[in-house]
C-alpha cells in the first residue's frame, strides 16, 4: 500500500527530524502526549516545503518561515508530528487522487477511492500511522475522507480556527478540521482547537432534526432508518427529541446548493490562484484544469446571484433552527465511488456528493461525520449539522447516540 505522507526528496526526511527536535520533547502532562499527528500539506511548518499536492507550486514558492498556529496548538498539547500527508492538488478535488504521487489506496474499502481532499491524513489515521489527521474542509475535504474511510471527521464553524500560515482554496469557506478513530480522541483536539468561550453552551433538552427527504435520496437508506427509528427507545437519550422534517423542508435541489456553492467557492478559487496558473501554466491533472479554467469564466453577474441564492439558503436553514438544536443529514450520498470508476461517474458523483455538503459550506456551519454504518464492505454513515460554534454541543451529542 502506497505512503500517504509526501516524499518530495530525502531532504524531506532530515527536515522534519530536524522540525521535530527544534520543537523538543512534549511534557507528559500535556492533553495530547502520546498522539500521532499527520499534517495535510496546505498547513505551513516552518523550515518544511508545503506543496499544496503540486510540484510546480513546490518550485515557485519559498521555504515557509512561520508554523500555523493550529499546528502549533496541537505540538504544544503534546501531539507528535509523524509527517505531511497528501493532498488532491490545491485541495480542489473530493476524491483523493493525484497523479504526482503513487496512488492511495483506500484502507477501509481497498476497491474504492479514498476521498479528498485531505486524503492523505485520513489514509495515514485508518492506517494506524497517526492518530490525528490534520485536515481543511471547504467544500467536504474532512467529511468526505472521513465518511469513505470509516472515520470520526470534524468540519469546525467557519472563522472559529484561523486559517493562517496555510494554502488556501476558498477563505470564505475554508475550515480547519481533524479526523480520528475515535470520537474520544476527536474531542481531545477539540477541547485543545476551539476557544471555549465562543462556544454555544449545550442544551439540557435537544431537538434533532432528521432530513427525511435527504436519506431517501442516500444508498444506505434503510441503515440510517433502522438506525434512526431505534433512538426513542434508549433510556438515555430521554431528554432527546427527533423530530422528522418534511422532504419540503430541505430540497437541495430547490435551493440549488450545489450550484451556489461551486460559483461561489469557484470564483475565490481563481482570485486566489488564478494569476499564479497564468503565469506559470503548472502541470494539474485534466479534471482540475478544467474546473479551473472554468473558474476563470465567473461572472459578477454570476457571483451576485450566488450571492443571493446563500443568503436565501442562510435564512432557509435559520429558520430550520429555530425549531431545532441539530439537523441529522447524510453526510455522502452512499459509499466511496469504485477505482475503476470512469471520469463520467466521478464528475456525477461529485456534483451530487456537493449539493449534501453544500448546505453547511454556504453557512459556516459545524458538522460531524458519525461513522456508523457499513454498506458492500464500504464504510458509510451520517452527520450532526449545528448552530454557529455548536461544535463541541454536537460532539457531545454524537457521545450520546454512540453509546446507544
Amino acid at each position: 500500500m502506497s505512503s500517504p505522507f509526501i516524499s518530495i526528496s530525502s531532504e524531506y526526511a532530515v527536515a522534519r527530524e530536524a522540525f521535530n527536535s527544534a520543537r523538543g520533547e512534549s511534557a507528559t502532562s500535556q492533553p495530547l502526549t502520546g498522539l500521532r499527528l499527520a499534517v495535510k500539506d496546505l498547513f505551513h511548518m516552518a523550515g518544511l516545503p508545503t506543496a499544496a499536492g503540486n510540484p510546480d507550486w513546490l518550485a515557485t514558492h519559498p521555504l515557509p518561515k512561520k508554523t500555523n498556529s493550529t499546528v502549533d496548538t496541537l505540538l504544544d498539547a503534546g501531539a507528535q508530528f509523524v509527517g505531511k500527508t497528501i493532498t488532491d492538488e490545491l485541495a480542489y478535488s473530493l476524491h483523493g487522487q493525484n497523479k504526482h504521487y503513487p496512488t492511495l489506496l483506500n484502507p477501509a474499502a481497498p476497491a474504492h477511492i479514498p476521498g479528498g481532499s485531505s486524503s492523505g491524513s485520513a489514509v495515514a489515521v485508518t492506517e494506524n500511522l497517526a492518530d490525528i489527521g490534520l485536515g481543511t474542509d471547504t467544500g467536504g475535504s474532512i467529511r468526505v475522507p472521513a465518511s469513505y474511510q470509516g472515520l470520526w471527521g470534524l468540519r469546525t464553524t467557519h472563522g472559529a480556527i484561523s486559517c493562517d500560515n496555510m494554502v488556501p482554496l476558498a477563505p470564505a469557506f475554508d475550515t480547519v478540521g481533524w479526523m480520528t478513530r475515535d470520537l474520544s480522541t476527536l474531542e481531545a483536539v477539540a477541547q485543545v482547537c476551539l476557544n471555549q468561550e465562543h462556544q454555544r453552551p449545550g442544551a439540557t433538552e435537544v431537538k434533532l432534526g432528521v432530513a427525511e427527504g435527504l436519506f431517501k435520496q442516500v444508498a444506505h437508506k434503510h441503515l440510517c432508518r433502522d438506525w434512526l427509528d431505534q433512538l426513542p427507545k434508549h433510556t438515555t437519550l430521554s431528554q432527546v427529541t427527533l423530530s422528522a422534517l418534511p422532504s419540503s423542508a430541505l430540497d437541495l435541489e430547490a435551493l440549488a446548493t450545489a450550484n451556489t456553492f461551486r460559483i461561489l467557492q469557484g470564483a475565490e478559487i481563481w482570485q486566489q490562484h488564478g494569476n499564479w496558473i497564468d503565469a506559470h501554466h503548472p502541470d494539474i491533472a485534466n479534471d482540475i484544469m478544467l474546473r479551473l479554467n472554468w473558474c476563470k469564466t465567473i461572472t459578477s453577474s454570476d457571483i451576485q446571484s450566488a450571492k443571493a441564492q446563500q443568503q436565501v439558503i442562510i435564512n432557509h436553514l435559520d429558520s430550520l433552527f429555530a425549531e431545532i438544536d441539530i439537523l441529522v443529514i447524510p453526510t455522502t450520498p452512499g459509499v466511496a465511488p469504485r477505482c475503476d470508476a470512469d471520469d463520467d461517474t466521478l464528475a456525477k458523483d461529485r456534483n451530487t456528493l456537493l449539493g449534501f455538503t453544500a448546505l453547511a459550506g454556504l453557512a459556516g456551519l459545524p458538522q460531524l461525520h458519525l461513522p456508523l454504518f457499513t454498506l458492500h464492505n464500504a464504510p458509510c454513515g451520517l452527520s450532526l449539522v449545528g448552530k454557529k460554534g455548536s461544535d463541541l454541543a454536537l460532539i457531545s451529542m454524537a457521545k450520546k447516540l454512540a453509546n446507544t
